[in-house]
Formats: structure tokens, sequence, C-alpha cells
């Protein structure tokens, strides 16, 4: 196995053109578990860790472009008000020293459906900046997604940060684990409101062969919520409206029975927790409302 180097950006994408098999490698917190259980063993290895603009971010008017390698720590620490269910999802990234070193990019290019940053990205709504040789492109969150563990990249094209919509709304994420901490998702849910188009957006993981959202239920939800003018007045989203839009959810899955739970747990349990961050999400954007706003 050959262990490439790049000292910058441009060196890294000639070594990817050269090499399109070559696995990048940043904080390594998926790559070396492959390797240390001889899951994968590729020719090349390309390690992103010497290049300095994946580890930064920068605050637009109204996006954050996210850098492919910006820890999940320095999002739960410098990013929370802009992009709240994405740090929620990192607070649940493993333990300290895996926050430390692994990043939204790490997780994109792996793409497993149980990634903890994928239902949040779905949810926010979310651009990921794929760049090589060639030139530069913007894939849609919802178009990145393609398999079990595959994604929409070319093969000479490396993630260079993701771009992000700040949160106009309450943002929040759930995630169900056979234990509290250093746990693989048994099924996770993310739950982004956005009053600005007087929307709502989904993101489930480890429900079905990739990340999803629910569509049919962001749909109901959109409309009893336009048609009850709930927007507008504030007025707690009825348990009726709330089950239906739970069971929806629920029925966007499609799980496996593995060792970490079965499928009719999967579908529950994403129904359990899309009820309760409706709730959370819903209460937090009436409490943020101004008396004169509509009626409590």
């Amino acid at each position: 196995m050959d262990f490439l180097r790049p000292a910058g950006w441009e060196e890294a994408l000639a070594a990817k053109a050269e090499h399109p098999a070559a696995v990048p490698i940043a904080g390594g917190t998926d790559v070396m578990v492959e390797l240390n259980f001889d899951h994968r063993r590729p020719e090349h290895l390309l390690d992103l860790s010497r290049i300095p603009d994946l580890y930064e971010w920068e605050v637009g008017e109204d996006s954050v472009r996210l850098g492919a390698s910006v820890p999940y720590t320095r999002i739960m620490e410098n990013l929370r008000s802009e992009l709240p269910g994405l740090a929620l999802a990192s607070h649940t990234v493993a333990s300290p020293q895996i926050r430390n070193r692994g990043g939204v990019g790490g997780n994109l290019g792996t793409a497993s459906p149980a990634g903890d940053a994928h239902p949040a990205l779905l949810a926010a709504g979310a651009e990921v900046e794929a760049v090589s040789v060639r030139g530069t492109r913007m894939i849609p969150i919802d178009a990145f997604y393609t398999g079990v563990k595959r994604n929409a990249l070319a093969p000479d094209e490396l993630i260079r940060a993701v771009h992000v919509r700040k949160a106009d709304g309450p943002q929040q994420f759930s995630k169900v684990g056979t234990r509290n901490a250093m746990v693989i998702a048994v099924c996770a849910f993310g739950l982004a409101l956005h009053p600005s188009s007087r929307t709502v957006r989904t993101g489930i993981g480890s429900a079905a062969p990739t990340p999803v959202r629910a569509e049919t239920a962001e749909e109901f939800l959109n409309a009893a919520l336009d048609e009850g003018g709930f927007w507008d007045n504030g007025k707690i989203v009825p348990p009726a409206v709330a089950k239906r839009f739970a069971d929806l959810c629920a029925a966007a899955c499609n799980p496996i029975d593995d060792v970490r739970g079965t499928a009719n747990y999967r579908r529950h349990a994403v129904g359990v927790m899309a009820r309760r961050t409706l709730t959370w999400t819903w209460e937090s954007y009436r409490g943020g409302r101004r008396p004169s706003e509509g009626a409590a």
C-alpha cells in the first residue's frame, strides 16, 4: 500500500486524478477501522491532513461553508447557532477523541446510512462541494447518496467543503443506540423548521439503504401547518397531525434486521423520534415568537 501525502490542495487533486482508486484519509476515524479489520486494502491512501483549507469554515449571509475536515468538536463549539441540528448530531459522534479528529467530509465520503451527520444535513438542506482537476461542481445533498456506502462523487473527485443553509428556525436531532456513547446508530432522525419558506425538512439515518428524507411526511405537515395557519397563530400542533406525521416518517423507512436492531423496531423508533422532535422544534418556534405575533 502506497501512502500519498500532498502538501496542498492542487497537489491532492493531481494525485487523485493520477490514482482515482486512492482512498482519501483525513481524520481516519472510518478508514482506519476498515483497514484494521482488513475490510479494505487499497493500493493507495491519500492523506489530506496537511491541507489547511479543509479545516476552515466561513459563515456567509445565508449559509456556512464548512471545510471537509472541520472536526465535530469545532462545529459544537463554534457553529451551534448557525447549524444547531448538525451541532446536536456532532455531540452524539463516538468519543471526544473521535470528535476531535472526525469531520463531515469523512461521513459523506463513507456514505454509511448510519453516519450521524447525514440526517442533519438532509434536514438543513446542504450541498457538497466536489472538486477535481476538471473543475468544481455542487451536489445537492438529496442527490448525493446513491446506494449502500456509495455516493455521487466521480472517481477523480474530492470533497472540499459542505455548504449548509444557516438555520432560520429550530432544528433537532435524535438518535437511538444500544448504549449512550461510542455507538453506531440503530436509527436517527433530524428535523428542521424553515419559517422563511414555511416548510419542514427531515432526515432519517440507519433505517434504509441510504440516508433519506420522509418527503411524504414533509408534504403532509407543510400542508397541515399552512391550512391551519399555524406559522402565523403559533398554536400547538394537534396530536392527530403529529401522529400522522410520525406514521408517515416511519413509512418512509426501508430498514433491515441486524445485530443492532430489527426492522420493526427501527420503524417504530423513527416514528417516536419524529413525533418528539416535532414537539420540541415547534415548542421552540412558539417560544421564540413575540406575543403580538399570534395566539399562544
